[in-house]
């Protein structure tokens, strides 16, 4: 695999972004390492009923111009803007995968989730963003924005709106240049940059999502909770008053490792985790011959029920598997929470040559498609997952 780490192209197209009031040089962006995705987004069409500048490409040139009109965006700090920018540029990037046509109609189902992982292959691997913490946190403040922009015009017909506001606010805990507010800011020029008689109602229910954001003192930053265990408890429902500060009844920590293979989980754990026992799924894999590439169940099966017997006695450990997804870590978390335990979810990331150079050294090589495939999957835990969530760069 051709590692692509080309941090120089994401400087020269972030050198175009307007930061004074200039306007927006579009041959020059589609002359940059952006130019087969523009081509992509120019060959997807949207339902003409809410775009009737029907093709994504033109619809993103109108949202980033009106992106760049925005009082926060004027008003904004170059990261803000460098931020709300390659969102807006990229927003829509998973329609040009998700969109299908039934009985004649467009539809782009779950674009807003496949947009912000296809964003996130093309920052971390194409781009470089990725290996230290200045790239991580911005890489993933556009992620973040990409993969909930679809929210704020439906945060109130949400079935508990102060819930779910909360929830995604929580992430400016860890990726620090992402806010509901600049969640708003986007979905503003995102209503604004289309043609349809819809536009006006849309913008209306933004503007209620960020003053109920803004009630619960949660729009530019995340909401302040008591404690850890409380805000858990508040995220999975035990409790439904915020301000509640709940007694601790966890027994102790378990410790799950997420992150690519290559990321060098295994040396982390020795550093830091040493003095607990550790279930891997490497070695499980190792012990009954079964290869990465294929069938996990078995391995999985063998990997709960040694996690049992720790739980049962009480016993913190290290669960350590790359558990990319957040459906796999909630797989895992909900076991060991409903043991009693707390859980901290720590994930691990490096520069993508390192991490094809570790992978290459293990004893047990991943294969680079596996690798590929995975990178495409990725999402980065997010603060609602666990009691605790730690992005490291390794």
């Amino acid at each position: 695999m051709k590692a692509m780490n080309n941090f120089d192209d994401f400087k020269q197209i972030t050198k175009l972004i307007p930061l004074h009031g200039e306007g927006i040089d579009w041959s020059a962006l589609e002359a940059t390492s952006l130019s087969s995705i523009f081509k992509e987004m120019a060959k997807t069409n949207q339902n003409p009923l809410y775009h009737q500048e029907i093709d994504v490409l033109t619809h993103t040139k109108m949202v980033c111009e009106k992106m760049v009109e925005q009082p926060e965006y004027i008003n904004g700090s170059e990261r803000d803007k460098t931020v709300l920018f390659w969102a807006a540029l990229l927003h829509d990037i998973g329609k040009t995968a998700c969109t299908v046509e039934n009985d004649g109609v467009l539809t782009s189902p779950h674009h807003s989730s496949k947009g912000s992982v296809m964003a996130r292959a093309l920052l971390w691997r194409d781009l470089g963003l990725c290996g230290n913490e200045n790239k991580q946190q911005l890489r993933e403040a556009i992620c973040l924005l990409i993969r909930y922009h679809s929210f704020p015009p439906y945060a109130l017909s949400n079935s508990n709106p102060e819930l779910k506001l909360l929830t995604v606010a929580a992430n400016g805990e860890l990726a620090k240049n992402f806010s509901l507010g600049k969640l708003c800011v986007l979905e503003r020029a995102d209503a604004l940059g289309r043609i349809s008689s819809s536009a006006q109602d849309m913008f209306e229910r933004i503007e209620c999502c960020r003053m109920l954001a803004e009630e619960l003192e949660c729009l530019n930053m995340p909401y302040e909770f008591s404690d850890d265990f409380s805000k858990r408890a508040y995220f999975k429902g035990k409790t439904s008053w915020r301000e509640d500060s709940l007694f601790n009844d966890s027994w102790g920590k378990v410790i799950l490792m997420s992150g690519l293979p290559g990321t060098g989980k295994d040396t982390y754990i020795k550093a830091n985790f040493s003095h607990l026992p550790m279930i891997s799924l490497d070695e499980i894999r190792k012990e009954l011959g079964i290869p990465p590439t294929a069938k996990q169940g078995k391995v999985v099966a063998i990997a709960h029920e040694r996690a049992r017997e720790y739980l049962r006695k009480k016993q913190p450990f290290v669960w350590n598997a790359t558990n990319i997804t957040a459906q796999t870590r909630d797989m895992q978390i909900s076991l060991f929470e409903g043991y009693g335990a707390s859980v901290e979810t720590v994930f691990l990331e490096t520069e993508w040559d390192e991490q094809l150079n570790r992978n290459r050294n293990r004893e047990t090589q991943v294969p680079s498609s596996v690798i590929e495939n995975m990178l495409s999957k990725l999402v980065l835990p997010e603060r609602y997952e666990s009691e605790k969530i730690i992005w490291k760069i390794v």
